[in-house]
Order: structure tokens, then sequence, then C-alpha cells
């Protein structure tokens, strides 16, 4: 239905736009300051994914040094709206058995709101371990509070398997991001005294590295992007690409679906920096205001939102395909080690 209402009601902590025949379900999660008011800055971005048969779920971004309970209220969050959505589904005669279906659900972020969902993806799999071995001295304490705030959601909802995750323009924060350059002791001094971002970005990148995920992850970078960083910082000097979250990534996640806007195919001149997903429609505008970004350009030269839909499918189709090699392999297995006949004595 194209012609479906783009509109958002608010469910929980939430903001939802639910489509009349969803082909899935997208729950997206911004950058700072930004991300607070998803419906607003977002809004040209979001309205262009449902128009395309997907209800949207904006979450609004909360700022906090503790990422880890950021991250898993977003789980708690989605058990909640599932219930929810359905019976405001049902009350509008929209289809609504889609809720319930884990494995219909995508996260797509921007910014900061990425770290979220790289620490969920982390803690979809055996995630102790690695927090054991962790050479950072502050890993081990985070493990009983991890564990806290999981036991707060049901066992089956604790993980996000099966769940293709959108990673734009991603910044891996650090606390040294969150406060301003010109404050940057301060950020050193919160980060002696244990007040500082937990994770840090060097502990996310350790339990990034170490996980055996990340493979329903798509990343989407800008080539003008100084803040996320850009694959051409890999010919930049050394600080620039230490600083580059995209470069990280690309570098240490094997076979990672990746696109660099803008591509060969770009109108000349055009450049993407890192606030591209914010703006709002004008006429055949899209418009941030923001002299420092694009202020204003013509929607026929706009990618990004087509490239996501395309990266949508893609990662559905992924993991379509791994989860039939999944299959597949368990069949193979169980007939090279067949369940032994377990036999009992009459007495």
């Amino acid at each position: 239905m194209s012609d479906a209402e783009f509109k958002f009601y608010p469910v929980s902590h939430s903001w939802v736009a639910i489509h009349p025949e969803p082909k899935g379900v997208v729950q997206f999660i911004g950058g700072a300051f930004f991300g607070t008011f998803p419906t607003v800055f977002y809004r040209y971005f979001l309205r262009k994914i449902f128009a395309q048969g997907y209800t949207v779920i904006a979450l609004p971004f909360r700022f906090s040094f503790r990422h880890w309970p950021i991250a898993i209220s977003l789980l708690q969050e989605q058990g909640i709206l599932a219930d929810a959505i359905t019976q405001i589904a049902k009350s509008l005669n929209y289809q609504s058995e889609i809720y319930q279906d884990k494995k219909k659900y995508y996260w797509l972020a921007h910014s900061l709101g990425c770290k979220y969902i790289t620490l969920l993806e982390f803690l979809s799999n055996d995630w102790e371990p690695i927090l054991q071995k962790c050479p950072e001295k502050t890993c081990k304490g985070q493990i009983q509070k991890i564990k806290n705030y999981l036991s707060q959601i049901p066992a089956e909802r604790r993980n996000i398997k099966g769940q293709p995750s959108l990673l734009v323009a991603p910044d891996i924060s650090d606390t040294e991001s969150a406060v301003p350059q010109p404050l940057a002791f301060i950020a050193h001094s919160l980060d002696r005294l244990g007040l500082g971002v937990i994770p840090t970005r060097k502990q996310t990148q350790f339990f990034i590295k170490e996980s055996e995920l990340f493979k329903l992850t798509g990343i989407i970078s800008f080539d003008r992007d100084t803040i996320a960083g850009s694959e051409t910082d890999k010919d930049k000097d050394k600080k620039t690409q230490e600083n580059s979250d995209v470069l990280w990534l690309l570098q240490n996640l094997e076979n990672i679906l990746h696109q660099e806007l803008p591509d060969t195919r770009t109108v000349q001149g055009r450049h993407c920096k890192h606030l591209e997903p914010v703006g709002n429609q004008i006429g055949e505008y899209v418009v941030d205001f923001n002299p420092l970004d694009k202020f204003i350009e013509p929607i026929k030269y706009r990618q990004l939102e087509g490239v996501v839909l395309q990266f949508l499918q893609n990662l559905r189709q992924k993991e379509q395909v791994l989860s039939s090699e999944k299959r597949t392999g368990s069949v193979v297995q169980s007939s090279q080690n067949p369940t032994p006949i377990v036999t009992s004595k009459v007495s």
C-alpha cells in the first residue's frame, strides 16, 4: 500500500509508524541530540523506509556515559512493543501476526546509536568469556552488571539473532567524543575517576573483534565524514586512521556488506557528510538548515534511502542463506552422528 498514512503513534518509550501490510519492522535509533527527537530530525529518512512497506519504530536517543543499560533497554523495549503494536494493528484492522516473529525485525542506527546495536550483537552469543579475557581492567567489573540488566528480560528475548543490523556512519563513542575538544582534559579526568563512558571505544573494539557474530551487519559510510570516518582514511595520516571507526570496522569484520556514499555514479561535486540522514522534505528538496552540512539539497540527488532499502533486502537474503546453511549442516552432522538407540532392561 504505497498510499499508507505515515503517522507516528507514541507507544511505550518509542514512536511507531504502523504499516497496514508490513513486510518487516525497522527499529531505528539515531545519534546524540538529533536522535532525541527522531521523528522530527530524521523524518524524511524514516518516511521513505515506511513507504516501502516497513513498520518503523523510532527509539529516542538517551544520553548517558553508561552504554550497557541503554543498549539492553532496547531489547526490553522490543518485547514490550511487539505485544503493544500487535494490539494496535488489530484495532486498526492491519496485519498483526508479523510483530510476534523475531526474524521480521531489523536494527537501523546512525552515528552513536550504532554503538548500542553493536553491543546487542555482541551479547547475542557467549559473551562472558570474552569479557573475562579482556585486557582492560574495568571489563570484568562489567559482567555482573550486564547479567543484572539482562535478568529483567525473558530469556528468549536476550539476543538479536536473525535480526539484521545496518549501521549508518557508525560512531563507537568514547568519553573524549562526548566532550567538546577544548574540554578534553575533563574527559581524561572522568576516565581516571571511573566516571567516563563504559564500555570504552577500545573495549568495544575488543568485544567486536573477539566475537564470532556480526555476519548480518551492514555499513553505510560517507566520503566526507570526519566523525565516524571513511574508507578513504586508509590513505590519510596515522591519527586519522586511528580515530576512524568506519575504517576499523571494515578492517576487522570479514565479508561485511558495505557501501560508501557518494560513489562514482554521483553527480559531480556531490559529497556526503556525517549528518546525511538528517532532514525534512520541503517541496522537491531535503532540508536540515545546517550550514555545516548539506543545508538543502534536491531530492533527485539523494542516494541514501535507496541504498538503505537495498541493504535491508540484501541482509535479509543473507540471513536466509545462513539459516539454510545452518540447517543443512545440522542435518549432515546428524546423519554422520546418528542418535544412539536407547534400550531399557525388562525386569
